[in-house]
């Protein structure tokens, strides 16, 4: 942490082993070459089959993230629930239901003692999301604490990322998007103090179709038939954003697409 700022690195859906093995090797000299304080890493494409496992997930932690986030894909392995339970700095959507296991934002002091509140949230169009992310969004400003916050949006539609980001501009420093895989060149700083970028991207095989083998997402498109969640070997890319805020104003002053 340098001149009374927080350098926060967002990292996009890591799909499956080639992600994870891309994480393994490059977060942490990313992190070092960004000058990250925070690292917040997508997870919930990362097991072999999709979904996240307890595995890939510290693995991931072990290689430099401070916080995982996730999406639709969370909850797909029961055999993860346990663990979603257990440790605060992995997450799953806010706005499933309480019931669900896990939770859905984090908390973390900066060396600063400012309190840093990471959340995640899911969104409603296209998607079966039970509860608007604008409401528990809203509920959970309310009741937390925070200097800083920043989310990870998971959802289809462009239009309800920007705004969720537009609305919340003043209250939340940093929002990125996540679930398409197709890092997005629309990263702004908005007027109120807060920074957006509709979809940071993906971390797995570069030559791919959003991480998984071509033939296999071909086939689909010609056969219509089930095809398996499996990712490629060959190079591999790392894509995200880096978010720079100021700690005196809480107020973000830049923000950089990262692609690696």
């Amino acid at each position: 942490m340098q001149n009374n700022q927080v350098k926060i690195l967002a990292v996009g859906d890591v799909v499956g082993v080639a992600g994870v093995e891309c994480i393994t090797r490059k977060l942490r000299k990313v992190k070092l070459a960004e000058k990250a304080d925070i690292v917040i890493v997508n997870a919930e494409n990362a097991a072999p089959s999709n979904g996240l496992d307890q595995r890939s997930a510290e693995l991931i932690l072990d290689s430099g993230a401070d916080v995982l986030t996730g999406g639709n894909h969370t909850l797909k392995r029961r055999d993860v629930y346990d663990y979603l339970n257990d440790n605060e700095n992995v997450l799953r959507p806010l706005n499933y239901q309480a019931a669900c296991p896990g939770r859905g934002y984090a908390e973390l002091m900066l060396p600063s003692a400012m309190k840093l509140l990471v959340a995640n949230v899911a969104g409603q169009l296209f998607m079966d999301t039970p509860e608007s992310p604008f409401s528990a969004m809203e509920k959970l400003l309310d009741s937390k604490k925070y200097d800083i916050c920043v989310v990870d949006i998971h959802a289809e539609a462009t239009s309800e990322k920007a705004a969720f980001a537009k609305y919340f501009d003043g209250r939340v420093q940093c929002v990125f998007g996540t679930h398409t895989h197709v890092q997005t060149a629309d990263e702004t700083l908005l007027p109120k103090g807060g920074a957006f970028i509709t979809d940071i991207g993906m971390c797995g095989a570069e030559d791919s179709i959003l991480g998984i083998k071509n033939e296999n997402v071909i086939n689909k498109f010609l056969t219509r038939e089930y095809f398996p969640f499996e990712s490629p070997c060959g190079n591999t890319v790392l894509c995200g954003a880096v978010f720079t805020v100021d700690l005196s104003t809480k107020c973000t002053t830049d923000i950089k697409r990262i692609k690696y």
